[in-house]
């Protein structure tokens, strides 16, 4: 079993799709795990959002897991908003 970690670092806007995308689907390329550390994420929008449930989508087709790490605050903010935690289903740490 080969796991991978990708950390992403700034946005992860539509300014950035096409490149997150071409990351991201390389990433999972000859893994069985893939790990996305998401502690460097400035600002997502919904492009990136898109981005992990293409990521998440792409996995499981193929037998593969994405996991999402260290949400940034950032990130916690629209997983929130948007209440997606549940839809990723990894473990989100809140603030308090």
């Amino acid at each position: 079993m080969s796991t991978a970690c990708l950390p992403i670092e700034g946005e992860m806007t539509i300014y950035r799709a096409a490149e997150l995308k071409q990351t991201l689907l390389e990433a999972l390329n000859g893994v069985t795990s893939l790990e996305v550390d998401l502690h460097g994420v400035t600002e997502i929008d919904s492009a990136g959002i898109q981005l992990l449930m293409l990521a998440k989508a792409t996995a499981q087709s193929n037998a593969c897991e994405v996991r999402l790490l260290n949400h940034s605050p950032a990130v916690l903010e629209v997983f929130e908003l948007l209440d997606l935690a549940a839809h990723f289903g990894d473990p989100l740490l809140m603030p308090a």
